[in-house]
């Protein structure tokens, strides 16, 4: 199905799945039956085999206004249904059906035969269906149960455990929340690629895992820079388990994507027989940079690029986590580069991917985060009040997986604000932080990690160290921040909460949030950090005052401003929630423009040349 197909036909019909493309796919979006199951009995009482009673448009969720149901009350389980019938030149093939995201445990049946589980409301997954040919022949019932229990610990990132959403918290999604699609696929194929860019050596590694058979076949990679042919490899595709093999970027095509110049190189992948007969053909894309870590700083490209990151959040008033349009992506990363950002943290929440395909195009620097509230029990933090188990590290693990290729991330956060003192004694906290930074640090060693953000640090070893501070004042803000100067830098809560600094590279990974709504009236349910300011002219002054004291400390690589818009009662964005103006975004650009520190300091110290 072509996409311009597509776009007359469901909503979000752009391909999901940009770093991992075939020809071939069928978007599910659009109308589906549904029923909410409040009391999570529907299988007991036959919904698997009888109508459902209401109609939803995936891929929005119940909660929001643009699925057409708009219930924002506690949803246990939730149930959809549609025909689904493949086009005729698909059989032979084996049909996947992949689901961007739905929250949180989800089923799948065609027929009143199960195919597949999944747990986690982040991440995507794939059921197996089987033959194609039984979806060409006649429509088959495609049916999807999510549960979704607002009491027990799971990652949630920023959805409320109560009714209403509150402070910093919002309301609930639960179910299908990203594009549901088909796909056809030869019982011999590619399942995805792993890029490694090597700046170094100028080359790009590439790991190409095989499913089905793989005696007799080859595999053929193509790296191109527009039209031009740079590099082409043929090897065989048994005898290893992972396929691996290296494109060559030639000198005179050497081009380092950074926020100047986000060049990509095409990758162009295929399964052939021995009589060049092409199995699988997969097309992706590379970016060619490096991440490193020098003292202090943290360089791209061998170079310091303090990173100016706005926080965002990824909630839209009528989507709610799910953006209405591709083009709502776009228009975020351009707002927030308009406003004098390079990048963001991606915050309680694994953005779809067609965000960081954007993001690759664009230059736009992302710590690829994981939406992990959600595991706080009652109880002080001096107690054992955080409860979160395997599930978290296995969700987390697809999340870098899927997302390992993406030039623009430049470090990973599995956790944000772990609420919990340390112990005398080893807590599931403590485990699962540490088991989730050495499965990333496993997982990937090219870029930084960082234990959890903020607090509480319980890894020693962590490559980044930060902290966030709301202070208002920026006289304060700034002296509150200057004994990082002696090694000694600012943390939430001292070693109460965290190890110990050691030294790595630091930055205030959350500031601002200046409280401001003009709009706002007597009564309204508004929330910010701090007090709020009086007048429009005293948010330039406080923020311009915050960012001063961190752009002119020559060991900050870096911070994260609270945060590019509005989200429901949290007033401390850039912009308004409906993406609208409401600062001079020019002011705010100008602010922190300027060169920071320690890019001063590195160029002071380069060598002088002829």
């Amino acid at each position: 199905m072509t996409e311009d197909v597509a776009r007359h036909t469901c909503p979000r019909p752009e391909y999901p799945r940009p770093s991992f493309r075939r020809a071939e796919w069928l978007n599910l979006n659009g109308p589906w039956q549904f029923e909410i199951d409040q009391g999570d009995s529907g299988l007991e009482r036959g919904l698997l085999t009888t109508a459902l009673r209401d109609r939803i448009t995936v891929p929005f969720a119940p909660e929001s206004t643009l699925s057409g149901i708009g219930d924002t009350d506690f949803l246990d389980a939730v149930w959809y249904r549609r025909e689904v019938r493949v086009p005729e030149h698909w059989r032979g093939h084996d049909l996947l059906l992949h689901i961007g995201a739905a929250d949180y445990d989800t089923t799948v049946w065609v027929g009143e035969i199960e195919r597949g589980r999944h747990r986690g409301g982040f991440t995507s997954f794939t059921v197996e269906l089987g033959s194609a040919d039984r979806f060409v022949d006649e429509a088959r019932q495609l049916t999807i149960r999510c549960r979704d229990s607002h009491r027990d610990p799971q990652p949630r990132g920023k959805q409320s455990r109560d009714y209403t959403g509150w402070a910093a918290l919002y309301g609930r999604t639960t179910g299908i929340w990203q594009t549901v699609w088909l796909e056809p696929v030869p019982a011999a194929r590619f399942e995805r690629p792993r890029i490694t860019p090597d700046v170094g050596a100028c080359v790009f590694h590439l790991e190409l895992p095989l499913r089905g058979r793989t005696a007799g076949l080859r595999v053929v990679a193509e790296l191109r820079d527009g039209d031009t042919v740079l590099d082409r490899v043929e090897r065989p595709a048994g005898g290893d388990f992972t396929t691996m093999l290296d494109l060559t970027v030639p000198h005179q095509h050497r081009r380092l994507w950074s926020p100047s110049d986000p060049h990509l190189y095409d990758v162009r992948l295929q399964l052939v027989e021995a009589d060049h007969t092409v199995l699988d053909t997969v097309e992706s894309y590379a970016g060619l940079r490096s991440v490193a870590i020098d003292g202090p700083a943290v360089l791209l490209n061998g170079e310091p690029v303090f990173q100016r990151l706005v926080l965002d959040q990824g909630y839209y008033p009528d989507g709610l986590m799910t953006a209405p349009s591709d083009r709502a992506l776009i228009e975020d990363i351009e707002l927030s580069m308009a406003a004098g950002f390079n990048g963001a943290r991606l915050h309680q929440k694994v953005f779809e991917e067609r965000f960081l395909h954007h993001a690759d195009r664009l230059g736009y620097l992302v710590w690829g985060e994981f939406g992990d509230w959600g595991c706080r029990e009652p109880g002080p933090a001096a107690a054992d009040n955080q409860r979160p188990d395997a599930a978290y590290i296995t969700q987390w693990l697809e999340a870098v997986e899927r997302d390992y290729s993406h030039p623009s991330i430049i470090g990973w956060c599995p956790l944000n604000e772990t609420f919990q003192l340390r112990h005398d004694r080893i807590t599931a906290l403590d485990d699962v932080t540490r088991g989730m930074f050495l499965a990333t640090k496993l997982a990937d060693r090219t870029r930084p990690v960082i234990d959890a953000s903020g607090y509480a640090h319980r890894v020693d070893e962590t490559d980044i160290y930060d902290s966030h501070l709301y202070e208002q004042d920026p006289a304060t803000f700034a002296a509150l921040m200057a004994p990082l100067a002696h090694g000694a830098p600012y943390t939430n809560g001292d070693d109460q909460w965290s190890t110990p600094y050691r030294g790595q590279p630091y930055f205030c990974s959350e500031f601002g949030g200046i409280w401001w709504n003009p709009q706002a009236e007597e009564g309204d349910d508004s929330w910010g950090y701090g007090q709020a300011v009086g007048t429009e002219e005293e948010v330039y002054q406080r923020f311009t005052g915050l960012v001063d004291a961190l752009l002119d400390d020559p060991l900050m690589f870096g911070y994260c401003y609270t945060q590019l818009t509005d989200v429901f009662q949290e007033q401390n964005g850039i912009y308004y929630f409906d993406r609208s103006a409401k600062l001079d975004v020019d002011r705010i650009r100008a602010a922190q423009r300027r060169p920071a520190a320690i890019e001063r300091r590195e160029c002071d110290a380069a060598p002088a040349t002829d």
